[in-house]
């Protein structure tokens, strides 16, 4: 199992892809340095996956930085606390019952740690609130996973559909279909679709 735990790892991956594929060459060529990206696993790196599902970076940001403030980022802290005061730090009324529900779910973190992706993935979707997407983004930052792709996530699809010159936005089967190609660094791929993301758009595709 592949894992990505230093920048030379990225490079290693970057270097494989530039190799085999032109277009991931020329993609990376245009973004330079890919960052690292990784975190700490546990409950906060799904708090936090679950605190960006469907907002921009920016407001991702500062809610985290409220929860982060408050003390609600401990897994304890926010099993003892109420959706009211989780509200009132920014997260919506489903995202602050799912966090309630992880924090109160038991789950053992490091348990996870040596489980294949597929596994992996296959029990943190089963917590409230987590779903493929979730759990992909964990396994890739908090796990440091070099074969997995979120490939429903809209700034990657969106920058694959830029990159390859391709008429329409791939869904998310397309782009899990073209990511096969870039086994076993599809985590790398996914960092360089992101990077180049913000490079067409101005804007951050990612935390």
């Amino acid at each position: 199992m592949r894992r990505i735990e230093t920048l030379a790892d990225i490079e290693e991956g970057a270097d494989w892809l530039a190799a085999r594929d032109p277009v991931m060459a020329r993609v990376l060529q245009a973004v330079g340095t890919l960052p690292l990206r990784r975190r700490a696993d546990g409950f906060g790196a799904v708090l936090d996956a679950i605190v960006g599902q469907q907002v921009s970076t920016a407001a991702a940001a500062a809610i985290w930085g409220r929860l982060q403030a408050a003390g609600m980022v401990d897994e304890a802290a926010v099993a003892g606390a109420d959706e009211d005061l989780l509200r009132g730090l920014g997260l919506s009324r489903p995202k602050a019952r799912y966090a309630l529900a992880v924090a109160r779910a038991g789950v053992d973190w490091g348990a996870l740690r040596d489980l294949p992706d597929g596994q992996v993935i296959a029990r943190l979707i089963e917590l409230p609130g987590v779903g493929l997407w979730t759990a992909e983004i964990y396994a890739m930052f908090a796990l440091g996973r070099a074969d997995v792709l979120a490939s429903g996530d809209l700034a990657l699809q969106e920058a694959a559909r830029v990159a390859y010159g391709l008429t329409a936005r791939p869904g998310a089967r397309d782009l899990a279909a073209m990511a096969q190609d870039w086994s076993p660094w599809r985590a790398v791929a996914a960092r360089a679709l992101w990077a180049y993301y913000r490079i067409i758009n101005q804007r951050e595709g990612v935390r």
